[in-house]
């Protein structure tokens, strides 16, 4: 999960009261939860760096316009879409995605909407790199609006503590639960362009500095780095020891380890690895509750890049 733009202003998505339930699809789709798995599964064991890749995605999409998987519709001549705008350039995973939905379409046709699949697609990849197994309640439907302006709310990577906290506020989140979900790096990577300028940053590991710069100098076209130089393909609390030692790639992620209303919340996850995996359990379980369609509202898409009724965008 790695955040790409930097905050201009903010709206609020409500928290829905809603119907989701584990097993929504136990009547409707038995295998539902299988086949996303199977999915998972078979990806990540070509690329185990799918579990940042997916987590990045419910988080751009659920924080944007609830979890509605507007992320994951293509722009046409006419709309763009919110897959295009800055903040979503380097999201990945939209293969993992519709490789499940035509999966579960052959299996039980017009049922599993595509906002689920990223949700259950992103608890398989974390247990997948020996994080919490936890149940996703099911049950969203997809959304009929996909617009880039809306990508406003999230944070950059430059974003200091207080502007990433008032985004998360903004959307029902504590300091706690921002820093827990942050946590997520320990299996993301950032491309060149979002550290680079910190490269000369004194709240830098020295060695860390001089490894990034070789990175970023090395040529290719805006080459990556882990965010979790210790653990970097495991979902794990090392992260926060990282940026304890003044090792965090990311502005915000280095920020969070001085800034002295989340250092001392950074200190109790990088001692106490249970601590963190049940307080992300929690965070990534509401999160994944934010402004959700049902029953009549929205649709369930038959391609996860298509809208079903004419664009809204």
């Amino acid at each position: 999960m790695k955040f790409t733009i930097i905050l201009t202003f903010f709206f609020v998505i409500p928290f829905a009261l809603c119907d989701l339930k584990v097993g929504f699809y136990s009547s409707s789709c038995p295998r539902a939860e299988d086949i996303v798995r199977q999915v998972v599964q078979r990806n990540f064991n070509r690329d185990r760096s799918i579990t940042g890749g997916l987590l990045r995605m419910h988080f751009h999409d659920c924080f944007v316009r609830g979890c509605d998987a507007s992320i994951l519709i293509d722009s046409t001549r006419n709309n763009s879409s919110e897959k295009d705008a800055g903040a979503n350039q380097t999201v990945r995973g939209f293969e993992i995605i519709d490789e499940a939905k035509r999966g579960l379409e052959k299996a039980c046709a017009a049922t599993v909407s595509c906002a689920d699949i990223i949700a259950l697609a992103t608890r398989d990849s974390v247990a997948m790199a020996g994080g919490p197994r936890y149940s996703v309640p099911t049950g969203r439907r997809d959304g009929l609006i996909s617009n880039p302006s809306d990508t406003s709310i999230l944070p950059g990577p430059g974003s200091t503590v207080s502007q990433a906290l008032q985004a998360f506020t903004q959307t029902g989140f504590t300091l706690n639960e921002m820093v827990t979900l942050l946590g997520a790096h320990t299996v993301g990577f950032a491309h060149c362009n979002f550290f680079q300028s910190r490269l000369n940053d004194p709240n830098m590991d020295p060695s860390l500095r001089a490894k990034l710069t070789q990175i970023c100098n090395g040529g290719g076209n805006n080459p990556k780095a882990f965010l979790d130089q210790n653990t970097s393909l495991v979902f794990d609390n090392q992260f926060y020891n990282q940026i304890l030692l003044k090792r965090g790639v990311l502005f915000i992620d280095q920020q969070l380890a001085l800034d002295p209303s989340s250092k001392g919340l950074v200190t109790s996850f990088a001692g106490n690895a249970a601590s963190f995996q049940s307080s992300f359990v929690n965070a990534i379980v509401k999160m994944g509750n934010i402004g959700v369609l049902e029953g009549n509202n929205g649709e369930i898409r038959n391609n996860c890049r298509v809208f079903n009724t004419p664009s809204k965008a």
